[in-house]
């Protein structure tokens, strides 16, 4: 059996990677870090025009039909760049529409998604760490909702929401300013900030297959927010060795410390089994449906926790520079941030992989 990548897999990211270079330059990245918008147009554009934003939508929507391995190697690079912008709601709330929309709402839809035409958001967090389907509550009937959700990423320029139900069902709602309102929360992640959405008798359709498609759904953003967290780790590693190869103390580098080696050693120990771990569990989605949830659960559990200690880890390596607003490091360390806690904290994904294993 071959574990490595494939040169089509190998390209996909060496693209992306090239795109992030030329589109988000450290200077461009720091300016909208600071905006802290999210979403820059221009740069929506561009990845839209690679194929970023419908890579894993079927190909007769216009989409790339990448299986979630490939749009989870695409989301490593996203965290390696700290590319700013929806990508992350948007790319849930098209597979949701793909996995559980009627013909009509998918012809409608997908196209545009896919083009970038139009952002999609998923809205799915309810007060008390609500992030499952059993949990929601907000209320769907004769085609209004009624209710707020919490944490939505880039809803401020969404036109179209995927809304969890009560009953575990998700419904589409189109923006309507009448209706929807959105309320900025406090930012964890100035490059995906989050919303309180409220909706008040906003027209709704729900999806046909929304109850089915929920969990598949869920299970697609742990595996891709555990991407993300295992190639912001990598970079968090890079500008570490960068900064102690030119950081002098007592007239070497500090690179030359023995403390400092071990340290930088240890994280990239801790950091590269992450690999596997991610890799399966995007694997897993699509080729072994059977282990799909506990994969997930554990890679978004492991991955997200360990990226953050590693962020951490890298601040205090830094010294005094590391813990102001001047450093960059910040940048990747509150997208470890965002990860480990956007569909739930590590305590509850290994809860449910233990509670999946029959333990």
């Amino acid at each position: 059996m071959y574990f490595g990548l494939t040169d089509e897999q190998k390209l996909l990211q060496a693209t992306l990677r090239d795109f992030a270079a030329r589109a988000l330059p450290p200077p461009e990245r720091r300016r909208l870090f600071e905006a802290g918008t999210g979403l820059d147009a221009e740069l929506w554009s561009a990845a839209a025009e690679v194929g970023l934003v419908g890579l894993g939508l079927p190909q007769r929507f216009g989409g790339a039909g990448a299986p979630l391995l490939d749009v989870a190697l695409a989301f490593e690079v996203l965290g390696e760049a700290a590319l700013p912008g929806p990508f992350l709601g948007h790319a849930l709330a098209s597979l949701a529409i793909a996995l559980g929309g009627s013909d009509a709402q998918r012809e409608r839809w997908l196209p545009r998604l896919a083009a970038g035409e139009a952002v999609a958001a998923l809205a799915i967090a309810e007060p008390g760490d609500a992030w499952t389907p059993e949990s929601w509550t907000l209320a769907a009937s004769a085609g209004a909702l009624g209710g707020a959700k919490l944490f939505v990423e880039g809803a401020d320029r969404a036109d179209l929401f995927v809304v969890g139900t009560a009953g575990g069902g998700l419904a589409l709602a189109a923006r309507d300013a009448a209706r929807v309102r959105t309320l900025a929360q406090d930012p964890l992640d100035r490059t995906r900030p989050l919303f309180r959405v409220a909706f008040e008798a906003a027209r709704a359709e729900p999806l046909p297959g929304g109850r089915e498609a929920a969990p598949a759904v869920l299970d697609a953003g742990r595996v891709l927010l555990a991407a993300d967290a295992f190639g912001a780790a990598w970079k968090l590693i890079a500008l570490t060795v960068e900064y102690a190869l030119t950081r002098e103390q007592f007239g070497a580098p500090i690179a030359q410390f023995q403390a400092v080696k071990h340290q930088l050693a240890n994280l990239a120990a801790e950091v590269e089994p992450m690999r596997g771990l991610v890799w399966y569990a995007a694997h897993a989605f699509d080729e072994v449906p059977g282990q799909r949830a506990a994969e997930a659960a554990i890679a978004k559990a492991h991955a997200t926790e360990r990226a953050l200690h590693v962020g951490r880890s890298c601040v205090e390596l830094h010294g005094g520079i590391g813990f102001t607003w001047d450093c960059d490091v910040q940048i990747w360390v509150k997208r470890t941030m965002f990860d480990r806690a956007w569909l739930g904290l590590p305590r509850a994904h290994r809860e449910r992989a233990a509670a999946l294993a029959g333990w």
